[in-house]
């Protein structure tokens, strides 16, 4: 079952930057080793933690390029493809490269602010396009419009290759009605947008998270999730306590700001990012750095 591929942790990898503001790809490589020696299930290149809004076209196709050697075939690679131009995204489709791909992570059409039906046209014409299984994205913060219940199951039935969905919107109740629909199909997965949140969709059903801070916590994001998912719903908690109280860093000044300066921390690579974002204030930073230490030579170690 082409969906199995994406139980349990996903991670959007950072792009990291050198001072000088190009990519570090040697950093990438790295980061890609550990996250997947840490015991994550697959990675996902051009995610909103990429800072894919300020990568250009020539450097998004490096990062999914070097992403898929640097994995080499050892877990699943999803890539983000969306936008809110329906056509140029099934052009992308129609002429990209999937070698090494094996899902594509699409996310509702922002700013235009579509229909119900707007949103379900516009994913039936990627479904048509695209040679490889989609995740649904919706994350009504970025994107102003929510794809709801109705439309999540209809495009689930209509098309076989979309497969599940990444849901951000932090709203418990939305979620546990797609899980509960009686028409949703019982291959489609429902996976967690949100590191805070992700043992409690998992416990209604829900079957992993794409997580953020699995890019610094591989092997603990990792390990608790897969405790969630195969019903340990008590080790999961306790595992989860032992970090919890460092998520909302991660999203306090934007993602990636907090990621970013926790993963620099581990010497992974320079606390940089790109304009509209700003790396974190010293506030943040010393917080992070007061909460986070205990934490890093366990981490160098593991």
């Amino acid at each position: 079952m082409l969906a199995s591929k994406f139980i349990g942790t996903g991670v959007p990898t950072i792009t990291p930057f050198k001072t000088d503001g190009t990519v570090d790809f040697d950093a990438l490589e790295r980061l890609i080793n550990y996250i997947i020696e840490g015991g994550a299930e697959y990675i996902v290149a051009l995610g909103t933690t990429s800072e894919i809004c300020t990568l250009s076209q020539s450097e998004q196709h490096a990062i999914v390029k070097k992403t898929v050697e640097a994995v080499k075939g050892r877990v699943p690679v999803v890539v983000g493809i969306g936008s809110n131009n329906t056509a140029e995204t099934v052009e992308t489709l129609k002429t990209y490269d999937f070698t090494g791909i094996d899902a594509i992570l699409s996310v509702v059409p922002y700013y235009n602010k579509p229909t119900q039906e707007g949103i379900y046209q516009h994913f039936s014409a990627l479904a048509k396009a695209s040679p490889v299984p989609i995740i649904l994205y919706n994350i009504p913060p970025r994107c102003v419009v929510n794809m709801d219940v109705e439309t999540t199951i209809r495009l689930a039935n209509d098309h076989p290759n979309i497969v599940a969905i990444k849901d951000s919107s932090n709203d418990m109740e939305h979620c546990r009605n797609i899980i509960e629909h009686s028409q949703r199909p019982k291959d489609f997965l429902v996976i967690s947008g949100d590191d805070g949140t992700a043992l409690e969709l998992i416990e209604m059903g829900g079957v992993g998270v794409i997580s953020v801070m699995a890019n610094a916590m591989p092997m603990q994001v990792s390990s608790m999730i897969r405790a969630g998912v195969s019903g340990n719903f008590e080790q999961a908690q306790k595992e989860f306590s032992v970090y919890k109280h460092l998520v909302p860093f991660l999203f306090e000044e934007g993602n990636p700001t907090g990621a970013k300066s926790i993963i620099s921390l581990l010497g992974f690579c320079e606390d940089s990012l790109r304009l509209p974002l700003m790396k974190s204030t010293d506030d943040l930073k010393n917080r992070i750095v007061k909460d986070f230490t205990p934490f890093i030579e366990k981490l160098r170690l593991a």
